[in-house]
Protein backbone atom coordinates (compact mmCIF):
# COMPACT_ATOMS: atom_id res chain seq x y z
CA UNK A 1 0.00 0.00 0.00
CA UNK A 2 1.13 3.42 -0.62
CA UNK A 3 0.35 5.85 1.46
CA UNK A 4 -0.60 9.32 -0.26
CA UNK A 5 -1.44 12.17 1.85
CA UNK A 6 -3.17 15.37 0.62
CA UNK A 7 -3.29 18.81 2.00
CA UNK A 8 -6.27 21.59 1.53
CA UNK A 9 -6.33 25.01 3.25
CA UNK A 10 -9.27 26.89 1.43
CA UNK A 11 -12.64 26.07 0.33
CA UNK A 12 -11.60 26.84 -3.73
CA UNK A 13 -8.77 24.49 -3.36
CA UNK A 14 -11.12 21.78 -1.60
CA UNK A 15 -13.29 21.94 -4.69
CA UNK A 16 -10.87 21.76 -7.25
CA UNK A 17 -9.45 18.15 -5.32
CA UNK A 18 -12.40 16.82 -4.36
CA UNK A 19 -12.21 14.20 -7.07
CA UNK A 20 -8.89 13.38 -6.59
CA UNK A 21 -9.04 12.60 -3.00
CA UNK A 22 -12.42 10.72 -3.56
CA UNK A 23 -10.16 8.31 -5.95
CA UNK A 24 -6.83 7.90 -3.56
CA UNK A 25 -9.96 7.35 -0.81
CA UNK A 26 -11.31 4.55 -2.88
CA UNK A 27 -8.32 2.92 -4.59
CA UNK A 28 -7.54 -0.28 -3.00
CA UNK A 29 -3.79 0.33 -3.25
CA UNK A 30 -3.42 3.69 -1.51
CA UNK A 31 -3.47 4.34 2.33
CA UNK A 32 -5.51 7.67 2.34
CA UNK A 33 -4.50 10.54 4.85
CA UNK A 34 -5.86 13.93 4.74
CA UNK A 35 -4.52 17.23 6.76
CA UNK A 36 -6.83 19.87 7.18
CA UNK A 37 -5.88 23.37 8.17
CA UNK A 38 -5.91 27.26 7.33
CA UNK A 39 -9.26 28.96 6.13
CA UNK A 40 -11.28 25.49 6.50
CA UNK A 41 -11.09 25.66 10.98
CA UNK A 42 -11.81 29.66 10.87
CA UNK A 43 -15.61 30.88 10.97
CA UNK A 44 -14.31 33.66 9.62
CA UNK A 45 -14.75 31.93 6.18
CA UNK A 46 -17.29 29.38 6.92
CA UNK A 47 -15.80 26.34 8.94
CA UNK A 48 -15.62 24.34 6.26
CA UNK A 49 -14.02 21.78 7.69
CA UNK A 50 -17.37 20.45 8.07
CA UNK A 51 -18.25 20.31 4.30
CA UNK A 52 -15.42 17.58 4.38
CA UNK A 53 -17.04 15.55 6.69
CA UNK A 54 -19.92 16.02 5.68
CA UNK A 55 -18.48 14.51 2.32
CA UNK A 56 -17.51 11.28 3.79
CA UNK A 57 -13.80 11.76 4.71
CA UNK A 58 -11.70 10.76 7.35
CA UNK A 59 -9.29 13.81 8.68
CA UNK A 60 -5.94 12.72 9.55
CA UNK A 61 -5.25 15.50 11.54
CA UNK A 62 -6.34 19.24 11.53
CA UNK A 63 -3.16 21.86 11.39
CA UNK A 64 -4.40 24.94 13.51
CA UNK A 65 -2.00 27.57 12.40
CA UNK A 66 -4.24 30.37 10.57
CA UNK A 67 -3.82 33.85 12.88
CA UNK A 68 -6.79 36.10 12.37
CA UNK A 69 -5.11 39.33 10.97
CA UNK A 70 -4.57 40.26 7.59
CA UNK A 71 -1.14 41.93 8.72
CA UNK A 72 2.08 40.48 6.98
CA UNK A 73 3.65 39.63 10.01
CA UNK A 74 0.22 37.46 10.59
CA UNK A 75 0.61 35.94 7.40
CA UNK A 76 4.19 35.12 8.09
CA UNK A 77 3.42 33.44 11.34
CA UNK A 78 0.84 31.48 9.98
CA UNK A 79 3.44 30.17 7.43
CA UNK A 80 5.70 29.27 10.28
CA UNK A 81 3.24 27.48 12.50
CA UNK A 82 1.82 25.67 9.40
CA UNK A 83 5.30 24.98 9.10
CA UNK A 84 5.64 23.41 12.36
CA UNK A 85 2.55 21.41 12.25
CA UNK A 86 3.05 19.66 8.78
CA UNK A 87 6.94 18.73 10.08
CA UNK A 88 5.30 17.35 12.83
CA UNK A 89 2.27 15.80 11.29
CA UNK A 90 4.38 13.84 9.03
CA UNK A 91 7.07 12.48 11.38
CA UNK A 92 3.94 10.74 12.93
CA UNK A 93 2.45 9.64 10.05
CA UNK A 94 5.09 9.20 7.27
CA UNK A 95 3.30 9.37 3.93
CA UNK A 96 4.93 7.81 0.89
CA UNK A 97 4.02 11.11 -1.02
CA UNK A 98 2.28 14.27 -0.53
CA UNK A 99 -0.29 16.18 -2.73
CA UNK A 100 -0.97 19.95 -3.08
CA UNK A 101 -2.91 22.06 -5.36
CA UNK A 102 -1.69 25.60 -6.32
CA UNK A 103 0.24 28.48 -5.03
CA UNK A 104 -1.16 29.98 -1.39
CA UNK A 105 0.85 30.65 1.31
CA UNK A 106 0.14 27.76 3.44
CA UNK A 107 0.70 25.19 0.65
CA UNK A 108 4.14 26.51 0.26
CA UNK A 109 4.88 25.98 4.02
CA UNK A 110 3.48 22.24 3.71
CA UNK A 111 5.54 21.80 0.29
CA UNK A 112 8.48 22.99 2.60
CA UNK A 113 7.62 20.65 5.83
CA UNK A 114 7.91 17.89 3.07
CA UNK A 115 10.85 18.70 1.81
CA UNK A 116 12.81 18.77 4.83
CA UNK A 117 11.10 15.82 5.82
CA UNK A 118 12.44 14.09 2.75
CA UNK A 119 8.82 13.33 1.37
CA UNK A 120 8.46 13.68 -2.55
CA UNK A 121 5.52 16.24 -3.81
CA UNK A 122 3.10 15.92 -6.68
CA UNK A 123 2.14 19.67 -7.29
CA UNK A 124 -1.31 20.28 -9.31
CA UNK A 125 -1.44 23.64 -11.18
CA UNK A 126 2.16 24.33 -11.44
CA UNK A 127 3.19 26.61 -14.45
CA UNK A 128 0.70 29.19 -14.29
CA UNK A 129 1.44 33.04 -13.91
CA UNK A 130 -0.35 35.51 -11.55
CA UNK A 131 1.47 38.79 -11.45
CA UNK A 132 -0.91 41.03 -9.79
CA UNK A 133 -0.43 38.20 -6.60
CA UNK A 134 2.20 36.51 -3.84
CA UNK A 135 0.90 33.59 -5.16
CA UNK A 136 3.08 33.55 -8.25
CA UNK A 137 6.23 33.32 -6.32
CA UNK A 138 4.89 30.87 -4.29
CA UNK A 139 3.50 28.58 -6.97
CA UNK A 140 6.90 28.28 -8.68
CA UNK A 141 8.81 27.81 -5.77
CA UNK A 142 6.15 24.82 -5.18
CA UNK A 143 7.14 23.70 -8.37
CA UNK A 144 10.59 23.44 -7.64
CA UNK A 145 10.39 21.72 -4.41
CA UNK A 146 8.33 19.32 -6.15
CA UNK A 147 8.99 16.22 -8.15
CA UNK A 148 5.91 15.30 -9.80
CA UNK A 149 3.82 18.10 -11.61
CA UNK A 150 0.33 17.84 -13.27
CA UNK A 151 -0.50 21.14 -15.52
CA UNK A 152 -3.46 22.27 -16.86
CA UNK A 153 -2.32 23.09 -19.93
CA UNK A 154 0.63 22.20 -22.75
CA UNK A 155 1.55 26.06 -22.09
CA UNK A 156 1.88 25.38 -17.91
CA UNK A 157 3.63 22.01 -19.03
CA UNK A 158 6.30 23.66 -21.06
CA UNK A 159 7.02 26.79 -18.41
CA UNK A 160 7.54 23.99 -15.69
CA UNK A 161 9.61 22.16 -17.84
CA UNK A 162 11.67 26.12 -17.82
CA UNK A 163 11.99 25.95 -14.63
CA UNK A 164 14.44 22.95 -14.82
CA UNK A 165 11.47 20.16 -14.05
CA UNK A 166 12.08 16.83 -15.73
CA UNK A 167 9.76 16.68 -19.12
CA UNK A 168 9.04 12.79 -17.96
CA UNK A 169 7.48 13.70 -14.59
CA UNK A 170 5.43 16.46 -15.59
CA UNK A 171 1.41 15.42 -17.09
CA UNK A 172 -0.76 17.73 -18.84
CA UNK A 173 -4.20 16.22 -18.01
CA UNK A 174 -6.13 19.28 -18.01
CA UNK A 175 -8.19 21.32 -14.56
CA UNK A 176 -8.93 18.86 -12.27
CA UNK A 177 -12.05 21.30 -11.21
CA UNK A 178 -13.71 20.83 -14.55
CA UNK A 179 -14.65 17.55 -13.23
CA UNK A 180 -16.86 18.39 -10.74
CA UNK A 181 -18.91 20.38 -13.20
CA UNK A 182 -19.24 17.10 -15.27
CA UNK A 183 -19.98 14.92 -12.18
CA UNK A 184 -22.33 16.87 -9.42
CA UNK A 185 -25.79 16.81 -9.74
CA UNK A 186 -25.94 20.13 -9.90
CA UNK A 187 -28.95 21.86 -8.10
CA UNK A 188 -32.18 23.34 -10.30
CA UNK A 189 -32.08 26.77 -10.34
CA UNK A 190 -35.43 26.29 -7.73
CA UNK A 191 -33.67 23.84 -5.34
CA UNK A 192 -30.52 26.68 -5.68
CA UNK A 193 -32.59 29.34 -4.67
CA UNK A 194 -34.43 27.54 -1.48
CA UNK A 195 -30.88 25.96 -0.16
CA UNK A 196 -29.63 30.11 -0.48
CA UNK A 197 -32.71 31.11 1.05
CA UNK A 198 -32.53 34.00 -1.29
CA UNK A 199 -34.93 34.28 -4.48
CA UNK A 200 -32.84 34.22 -7.97
CA UNK A 201 -35.89 35.75 -9.78
CA UNK A 202 -34.09 38.10 -11.67
CA UNK A 203 -30.70 37.98 -13.72
CA UNK A 204 -27.51 37.85 -11.60
CA UNK A 205 -24.02 38.29 -11.11
CA UNK A 206 -21.64 36.01 -9.74
CA UNK A 207 -18.70 37.80 -8.03
CA UNK A 208 -15.10 37.10 -6.04
CA UNK A 209 -12.92 39.48 -5.55
CA UNK A 210 -9.55 38.99 -3.73
CA UNK A 211 -6.93 41.20 -2.47
CA UNK A 212 -4.03 41.95 -5.12
CA UNK A 213 -1.84 41.08 -2.33
CA UNK A 214 1.21 42.88 -4.68
CA UNK A 215 -0.16 46.28 -4.20
CA UNK A 216 0.64 47.58 -0.71
CA UNK A 217 -2.24 49.92 -1.35
CA UNK A 218 -4.63 46.80 -0.64
CA UNK A 219 -7.80 46.36 -3.32
CA UNK A 220 -10.60 48.43 -1.34
CA UNK A 221 -10.46 51.24 -3.61
CA UNK A 222 -10.73 48.44 -7.05
CA UNK A 223 -13.89 46.81 -5.05
CA UNK A 224 -15.48 50.53 -4.50
CA UNK A 225 -15.44 50.76 -7.75
CA UNK A 226 -16.83 47.45 -9.05
CA UNK A 227 -19.79 47.98 -6.57
CA UNK A 228 -20.52 51.36 -7.89
CA UNK A 229 -20.69 49.82 -11.24
CA UNK A 230 -22.63 47.09 -10.09
CA UNK A 231 -25.20 49.60 -8.86
CA UNK A 232 -25.69 51.07 -12.61
CA UNK A 233 -27.33 47.76 -13.18
CA UNK A 234 -30.41 47.73 -10.70
CA UNK A 235 -32.43 44.87 -12.44
CA UNK A 236 -29.01 42.46 -11.68
CA UNK A 237 -28.85 40.88 -8.38
CA UNK A 238 -25.64 39.35 -6.99
CA UNK A 239 -23.88 36.80 -5.33
CA UNK A 240 -21.67 38.07 -3.65
CA UNK A 241 -18.00 36.02 -2.16
CA UNK A 242 -16.12 36.64 0.45
CA UNK A 243 -12.30 36.78 -0.23
CA UNK A 244 -9.16 34.38 0.96
CA UNK A 245 -7.61 34.97 4.33
CA UNK A 246 -5.01 37.18 2.39
CA UNK A 247 -2.91 40.35 3.78
CA UNK A 248 -5.58 43.58 3.85
CA UNK A 249 -8.72 41.63 3.19
CA UNK A 250 -10.56 43.05 6.00
CA UNK A 251 -11.39 46.37 4.31
CA UNK A 252 -12.66 44.30 1.40
CA UNK A 253 -14.53 42.04 3.97
CA UNK A 254 -16.15 45.75 5.48
CA UNK A 255 -16.64 46.96 1.76
CA UNK A 256 -18.86 43.48 1.34
CA UNK A 257 -20.83 43.49 4.03
CA UNK A 258 -21.75 47.43 3.77
CA UNK A 259 -22.61 46.35 0.16
CA UNK A 260 -24.99 43.75 1.47
CA UNK A 261 -26.65 45.84 4.69
CA UNK A 262 -27.81 48.09 2.11
CA UNK A 263 -29.12 45.57 -0.33
CA UNK A 264 -30.12 42.99 1.16
CA UNK A 265 -32.91 42.50 -1.18
CA UNK A 266 -30.47 42.53 -4.01
CA UNK A 267 -27.52 41.21 -2.67
CA UNK A 268 -26.81 37.82 -0.91
CA UNK A 269 -23.31 37.71 0.57
CA UNK A 270 -21.33 34.48 1.84
CA UNK A 271 -18.45 33.08 3.57
CA UNK A 272 -18.95 29.71 1.26
CA UNK A 273 -21.47 27.66 -0.99
CA UNK A 274 -19.42 24.39 -1.48
CA UNK A 275 -18.60 23.25 -4.48
CA UNK A 276 -22.44 21.95 -5.04
CA UNK A 277 -24.23 25.51 -4.58
CA UNK A 278 -20.73 27.30 -5.99
CA UNK A 279 -20.54 25.39 -9.27
CA UNK A 280 -24.62 25.41 -9.04
CA UNK A 281 -25.13 29.50 -8.98
CA UNK A 282 -22.15 29.39 -11.68
CA UNK A 283 -24.16 27.94 -14.00
CA UNK A 284 -27.39 30.12 -13.85
CA UNK A 285 -25.51 33.37 -13.14
CA UNK A 286 -25.08 35.80 -16.25
CA UNK A 287 -21.76 36.58 -15.55
CA UNK A 288 -19.17 36.00 -13.39
CA UNK A 289 -17.24 39.21 -12.39
CA UNK A 290 -14.20 39.95 -10.08
CA UNK A 291 -10.69 38.58 -9.86
CA UNK A 292 -11.27 34.87 -9.12
CA UNK A 293 -9.63 31.85 -10.95
CA UNK A 294 -12.76 29.91 -11.10
CA UNK A 295 -14.06 32.69 -13.59
CA UNK A 296 -10.94 31.66 -16.14
CA UNK A 297 -11.09 27.96 -15.32
CA UNK A 298 -14.67 27.02 -14.25
CA UNK A 299 -16.99 29.74 -15.61
CA UNK A 300 -15.80 29.04 -19.80
CA UNK A 301 -17.12 24.93 -19.36
CA UNK A 302 -20.83 26.52 -18.06
CA UNK A 303 -19.93 29.03 -21.29
CA UNK A 304 -20.80 32.06 -19.31
CA UNK A 305 -19.08 35.37 -19.70
CA UNK A 306 -16.31 36.68 -17.40
CA UNK A 307 -14.87 40.04 -16.62
CA UNK A 308 -11.81 39.83 -15.16
CA UNK A 309 -10.91 43.00 -13.29
CA UNK A 310 -7.28 44.07 -12.62
CA UNK A 311 -3.92 42.74 -12.16
CA UNK A 312 -4.36 39.84 -9.63
CA UNK A 313 -4.72 37.13 -12.88
CA UNK A 314 -2.50 39.12 -15.45
CA UNK A 315 -0.56 36.83 -17.07
CA UNK A 316 -2.79 33.57 -16.71
CA UNK A 317 -4.33 31.90 -20.00
CA UNK A 318 -7.67 33.16 -20.93
CA UNK A 319 -10.14 31.68 -22.89
CA UNK A 320 -12.52 33.65 -25.13
CA UNK A 321 -15.61 33.92 -22.72
CA UNK A 322 -13.17 35.98 -20.53
CA UNK A 323 -12.56 39.64 -20.62
CA UNK A 324 -10.26 42.13 -19.15
CA UNK A 325 -10.43 45.34 -17.81
CA UNK A 326 -8.58 47.40 -15.54
CA UNK A 327 -9.69 48.50 -11.61
CA UNK A 328 -11.41 52.14 -12.57
CA UNK A 329 -14.95 51.80 -12.75
CA UNK A 330 -14.81 53.62 -16.17
CA UNK A 331 -13.22 50.31 -17.30
CA UNK A 332 -15.88 47.74 -15.49
CA UNK A 333 -18.91 49.72 -16.76
CA UNK A 334 -17.63 49.30 -20.19
CA UNK A 335 -16.49 46.02 -19.59
CA UNK A 336 -20.09 45.14 -18.51
CA UNK A 337 -21.10 46.20 -21.47
CA UNK A 338 -19.41 44.33 -23.54
CA UNK A 339 -20.05 40.92 -21.83
CA UNK A 340 -23.69 41.71 -21.62
CA UNK A 341 -24.06 41.68 -25.21
CA UNK A 342 -26.06 39.30 -27.13
CA UNK A 343 -22.63 39.15 -29.29
CA UNK A 344 -20.63 38.31 -26.70
CA UNK A 345 -23.24 35.82 -24.78
CA UNK A 346 -23.74 33.97 -27.56
CA UNK A 347 -19.83 33.58 -28.43
CA UNK A 348 -19.50 32.29 -24.99
CA UNK A 349 -21.43 29.53 -25.42
CA UNK A 350 -19.80 27.99 -28.30
CA UNK A 351 -16.43 28.26 -27.00
CA UNK A 352 -14.08 25.53 -25.75
CA UNK A 353 -12.58 25.83 -22.38
CA UNK A 354 -9.33 26.06 -22.91
CA UNK A 355 -8.01 23.96 -19.42
CA UNK A 356 -10.09 20.60 -20.83
CA UNK A 357 -12.87 18.96 -20.61
CA UNK A 358 -12.37 17.12 -17.73
CA UNK A 359 -11.04 13.80 -16.56
CA UNK A 360 -7.98 15.05 -15.02
CA UNK A 361 -8.63 13.84 -11.68
CA UNK A 362 -8.98 9.90 -12.56
CA UNK A 363 -5.84 10.35 -14.54
CA UNK A 364 -4.17 12.34 -11.46
CA UNK A 365 -4.98 9.23 -9.34
CA UNK A 366 -3.66 6.19 -11.48
CA UNK A 367 -0.12 8.27 -11.51
CA UNK A 368 -0.20 9.10 -8.14
CA UNK A 369 -0.92 5.29 -7.45
CA UNK A 370 1.21 3.72 -10.00
CA UNK A 371 4.53 5.95 -10.52
CA UNK A 372 7.58 5.02 -9.16
CA UNK A 373 8.88 6.28 -6.29
CA UNK A 374 12.25 5.01 -6.55
CA UNK A 375 15.55 7.61 -6.00
CA UNK A 376 12.56 10.53 -6.99
CA UNK A 377 13.83 13.27 -4.34
CA UNK A 378 17.64 12.71 -6.42
CA UNK A 379 15.91 15.85 -8.88
CA UNK A 380 18.59 17.15 -11.67
CA UNK A 381 18.08 20.57 -13.28
CA UNK A 382 17.05 19.58 -16.91
CA UNK A 383 18.59 22.50 -18.86
CA UNK A 384 16.91 23.10 -22.24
Amino acid sequence: MRKIAVFTGTRAEYGLMYWIMKGLKDHKYVDFQLFVGGMHLSKEFGYTIKEIIDDGFDITERFEFLISSDSSVAIGKSMALALISACEAFNRHNPDLVVILGDRFESLSVAQAAMISRIPVAHIHGGEITQGSIDDAARHSISKIAQLHFTSTEQHKKRVIQLGENPKKVFNYGAPGIDSINSLDLLSKKQLSESLGFKLDKPYFLVTFHPVTLKKSGSAKELANLISAMNHYPNYKVLLSYPNADMDNAQIIKLLNAFYKENKDRVFLFQSLGQLKYLSAMKYCDAVLGNSSSGLIEAPTFGKPTLNIGSRQKGRLFGNTVFNCNSSKKSILEGLDVILSTNFINKCKKEKNPYGVGGASKKIVTKLASVSLKDILQKEFYDL
